[in-house]
Formats: C-alpha cells, structure tokens, sequence
C-alpha cells in the first residue's frame, strides 16, 4: 500500500515506517524535526529509513495547510497513520500553542486530506491521558472520557471527536490507539525511564513524583507498532448494535473505532528505577517531590477489543523492555557500561 505515516522522525513514526517498508509498502514520510527534544536523535532516527527506496521525506509541519493540502493531492495516499503531534503533559502547561497548532489544527489538515482524496482508513495516535481523572481499573475504550486533567489530553481527546464527526459526515474509516506509556531504543527523551537513565549514568539525583507512589502501564515499543500494523489493516465497519439511547464511547454506527495498545500489566515506578540500576549497575539519588498538576496516579490498558478485533496483546516485560533500551542508550551515546 502507499501510506502517509505523519511524525517520521518521531519514536512510534520511526519505529512502524521501518516494519511497513520491510514489508514492501511504499511510505510518504511527514515530520518537522522540531526542537522539542535532541534534533540530532530525530535526524539519526531519519537516517534509519531515509535511504530505502520506498520512502519519501518530507518536511512540513501538520498546522500548514497549503503544504498538506499538496502532499494529498501529489502522493495520493490509500491510508494515512498521524503519528505526528506535540507530545508531553507537563509541557502542555508551559507552551499550550504548540498542542493546538499541531493536535487540532494539524489534525483537522488530515482529516481534510482523507476526505477529499478518498482515503480507505486513517489510524490515528490517541493518548491514556485520556482517561483523566478516571480512577476505576483497568481503563476501558467503553468508559467516558470527559475528564482531562491537562490540554495534551483534552487535544487527544478532541482528535477522537473530530474523527468521529469526519466518520459520520463522510463515511471515513477511522481508528484511534490509546498509546499507553511507550518505551524501549530510540525512545523520547522527555520520558521518565529516558531521562532517569541519562541521569544516573550522570551522577544526577532523579525527580520521583507522588513520592514514588505510581503505577505505569509500560508498553514496549515492538509491542505497540505490531498493534498499529494489526489496526491499520483491520479497516473499521460501523456498529449497527450501537444505540444512542444508551451510546458506547467505544464504537459508533459510523465506520469509527477506539483501541487501548498498553501491557494490561501495571509496573510501579520503583520497580522501574530498580530495573534501570540493575542494568545500569549504580543506585540512583532520588528527590522525592508531589504529584505534577496534570499528571495521574496510574495507568492500566484493558485491551479486551484490541484482542478479540485484531487478535494481539502487548506481553513484553519491564525487564526484558528496559534491557533492550539501556542496552541500546549506552550503545548510541558510546557509553562504556563497565565504568
């Protein structure tokens, strides 16, 4: 298939254009590379794909609808994967332009794009921020939503209902993956597991929010491109059980579907950090400080619909996550792990 997978230069964006051109589709690659995190990991992860002969790069950012509404009508696109968007909830509160810009006017740019070029399904990325100040475990795409506790959540959740609308004004296939906590190589550097390894392997005491009392649903970067794949080519029907006298969050009459991509597993955030000191063979200080406005206590993934649907659940471990990326970290940033 020809596929616009939008945030080439990202984590997720990468990590999938590399399994989709492996297995001979043709990718159109969107990114700005801006300067949010380290522009020379963006561009390394650029070199891994840049070359091949099926991809396309292309630097535009989403917000900038002239060069979106080119890259439609030139490429043609059968399906398109918006992985691209201004991530993070802390820095939601500092910079609150940047989550419009790209999250909901970029947003509105594809959805423009997959209704005037007759695209056959968009995918696109959702959040477990979601859920919000929902408490009751595990997470389910058929619990409501309404709730956010920071604007990168609210943007998510607003790509949810701009895809909905598109589905049932135009019929478009949509499907929207509730990234839970995706780590593992080539990761984000605002993450925690990234920045508490640069940290440690540096000597500097480590930030433990909610003195340490948190949960996480960690879910392997293999695990969630596997789960993108799987939903990119389950192309969504409309419900036609579905009653708005009792409406499920979940699925639609319209051709539109939800999904939760995470371990369905929790890990605590001390378990973590004592995952990382084992690999990394040093204790880590830490600063024991309150919860972050816009941050949540924990996360856990019912993926019940992603297995019955597409027939996958994310199973790596922490242990077996955690030693790929430190494995990986020491190894691009020429780190002698004997020191």
């Amino acid at each position: 298939m020809k596929v616009l997978v939008t945030g080439t230069a990202g984590f997720i964006g990468n990590a999938l254009a590399i399994r989709l051109l492996e297995r001979g589709d043709e990718i159109i690659g969107i990114d700005n590379v801006n300067d949010y995190y380290d522009v020379r990991l963006k561009e390394a992860r650029l070199e891994r794909i840049r070359h091949h002969p099926g991809f396309t790069e292309i630097r535009i950012g989403l917000h900038d609808r002239a060069a979106m509404e080119e890259v439609f009508l030139k490429y043609r696109p059968q399906r398109v994967v918006n992985l691209a968007a201004q991530a993070g909830v802390r820095y939601s509160l500092k910079n609150p332009y940047a989550y419009v810009d790209s999250n909901l006017l970029g947003f509105v740019n594809i959805l423009e794009g997959c209704r005037h070029h007759e695209v056959e399904h968009l995918v696109y990325a959702s959040s477990s921020s979601v859920y919000g100040a929902n408490t009751r475990m595990p997470f389910s795409v058929h619990d409501n939503v309404d709730h956010p506790v920071s604007l990168y959540a609210a943007s998510k959740k607003a790509n949810e209902l701009m895809a909905h609308t598109y589905s049932h004004l135009y019929g478009i296939p949509t499907t929207g993956l509730r990234f839970f906590t995706v780590y593992g190589p080539w990761g984000r550097p605002d993450m925690a597991y990234f920045s508490f390894t640069r940290d440690i392997l540096e000597g500097r005491a480590i930030n433990v929010f909610n003195h340490g009392d948190m949960q996480r649903d960690f879910t392997y970067i293999d695990d969630i491109v596997e789960g993108v794949m799987r939903a990119l080519d389950k192309v969504p029907q409309g419900d036609p059980g579905w009653r708005g006298g009792a409406p499920d969050p979940g699925s639609s009459k319209a051709p539109y579907k939800l999904y939760n991509i995470g371990n369905n597993n929790p890990v605590k955030l001390m378990h973590m950090i004592e995952v990382l000191e084992r690999n990394l063979g040093k204790t880590a200080a830490k600063n024991f400080l309150p919860m972050q406005p816009g941050d949540v206590p924990a996360t856990y993934a019912d993926v019940d619909d992603l297995m019955r649907d597409v027939g996958f659940k994310p199973a790596t471990s922490i242990e077996d996550g955690l030693k790929q990326f430190t494995d990986w970290y020491q190894a691009f940033y020429s780190i002698d792990a004997s020191r």
